[in-house]
């Protein structure tokens, strides 16, 4: 049973969820802060966080940069409808996905269900290395010049995709569909958001030059060789 951590200061919402979410099958918990949230995950074990932005204490652009100081656990975060900036941030901070206030519950369990589809290691795929690259499906860990990258759930199923289609140009609805288990809607940047954080990791080990912006399609690592 998947066991996932709402926070959020809405204990109203937070509980409809939590009843919502329990009666699709999923282990459900809940802090009312961002603090409470990061104790909560730091002691026990979630496979997924749900937490809203707006909350006291701590809210959840500062819980998820403390959660990413020592957890690669994937993050939805909860946004005020049009509020672009902190959606930004978030992502830039290494949130997996977002979802605008209000929302229909089935939303949210769409979004939990892709993601834990994508970090499920059950069926795993080959590893794959590309130049000083390697990507390991079985233990969703990637290295380069056997340096271990940093990367969320969501910015590692990016790579692996780009990875199994090295030298080929990938679109950003494909990236979508397949790394966020979502179509892209118009004018989403959250792709864009995800491939900067990547560029800018694979850049601390000089691999920059692996990935590549194809103007107005999407994608493409390109390697200078490839091997399984």
């Amino acid at each position: 049973m998947n066991k996932i951590l709402i926070v959020d200061d809405d204990q109203e919402l937070s509980s409809m969820l939590a009843d919502y979410l329990g009666a699709e099958g999923l282990q459900v918990s809940q802090a009312t802060d961002g603090a409470q949230g990061v104790d909560a995950l730091l002691k026990g074990e979630a496979d997924l966080v749900v937490m809203d932005i707006m909350m006291p204490v701590m809210d959840g652009l500062e819980a998820l940069r403390e959660i990413r100081r020592h957890s690669s656990v994937p993050v939805i975060m909860l946004t005020a409808k049009g509020d672009d900036v902190d959606r930004n941030i978030g992502l830039e901070i290494g949130a997996d996905d977002y979802l605008s206030k209000p929302f229909n519950p089935r939303e949210l369990l769409a979004r939990i269900k892709a993601v834990l589809r994508r970090t499920d290691t059950s069926s795993t795929k080959p590893a794959i290395t590309i130049d000083t690259l390697n990507i390991d499906s079985a233990s969703r860990a990637a290295t380069i010049n056997r340096s271990k990258l940093e990367l969320t759930s969501t910015e590692f199923n990016l790579l692996y995709l780009l990875a199994e289609n090295a030298g080929l140009p990938i679109t950003k609805k494909l990236l979508s569909e397949k790394a966020l288990g979502r179509k892209l809607k118009p004018y989403e940047r959250s792709i864009d958001m995800h491939m900067s954080n990547l560029r800018r990791k694979l850049a601390a080990h000089d691999a920059e030059h692996l990935l590549t912006t194809i103007r107005g399609l999407g994608y493409q690592l390109t390697p200078q060789r490839k091997s399984h």
